[in-house]
């Protein structure tokens, strides 16, 4: 697991990073005396869980686990504090676990200990489209063999489940191109697709019948399709920003949003 401590204290953060870095669980811990530098951090690396101080000067850990959980929905959040009147507030926020100070690596590891947990009740791939679209497998991102291989998926999971035809694809993923009558290239992509599910274990969400191709959303974790179910995680206008198909979309959650 990827972790990153935050704390303005110095000697705490020391201290915070000291036990998380003694659970076998930990591969790597990166630490952050400010809640901006940490925000910078998660928005360009996969973390898969975060121990953050509440009561820290700027936005403060409350106001960073929001912002963390927009740009990692799956990033669990263990808040760290001295203050237990904290402890509403963060559970409101669907924290994962609460420690009080001093922190122990006992107190830590029972902490990741619980979100092992959960996470073997989660679903095997959690896709990011807020922002912009990236795809997860057990916690890494996966890497597609191709670009337009990656776009495809995006596209799919933009269909939110509805079947659609080669024809329909390329008049999307390259618009008034001539590449996009290349069928051949297109159904090579399709290929790329489910291998790269399918090394990660996950090539059942990929679906065929007869022309038409679509994606399982019963099996994905997604910011898109939980918004659109429950409104959470809130919607700040950026979707799948690196797709210029995307628009009508975001169009859509945009009205959604301010209805």
């Amino acid at each position: 697991m990827i972790a990153i401590a935050v704390d303005d204290e110095i000697l705490m953060l020391g201290a915070l990073v000291a036990a998380i870095k003694a659970s076998p669980d930990i591969s790597e811990v990166s630490q952050f005396s400010g809640c901006d530098e940490a925000l910078g951090f998660v928005k360009e690396n996969t973390v898969d869980i975060a121990f953050l101080d509440i009561n820290m000067r700027g936005m403060g850990g409350l106001a960073l686990a929001e912002k963390i959980i927009d740009f990692c929905p799956d990033c669990k959040i263990v808040f760290c504090t001295g203050y237990e009147e904290y402890a509403i507030p963060a559970f409101k926020l669907h924290a994962s676990g609460y420690l009080m100070k001093p922190i122990s690596a006992k107190d830590v590891q029972v902490e990741i200990d619980n979100i092992k947990g959960i996470h073997q009740n989660q679903k095997p791939l959690a896709v990011k489209c807020f922002g912009n679209f990236e795809v997860y497998a057990k916690g890494k991102k996966l890497v597609f063999k191709r670009s337009k291989t990656k776009e495809l998926f995006a596209y799919l999971v933009d269909r939110n489940g509805a079947g659609v035809t080669v024809a329909e694809i390329g008049a999307a993923l390259w618009e008034d191109d001539e590449e996009q009558k290349n069928q051949n290239y297109i159904h090579q992509l399709f290929r790329d697709l489910r291998q790269s599910l399918e090394a990660v274990g996950v090539g059942e969400i990929f679906e065929r019948n007869n022309y038409s191709y679509s994606i399982n959303p019963q099996k994905i974790e997604c910011d898109y399709f939980s918004y659109l179910k429950s409104g959470k995680p809130e919607f700040h206008g950026e979707y799948m920003s690196q797709y210029s198909w995307s628009e009508e979309t975001c169009g859509m959650l945009w009205k959604r949003k301010t209805e």
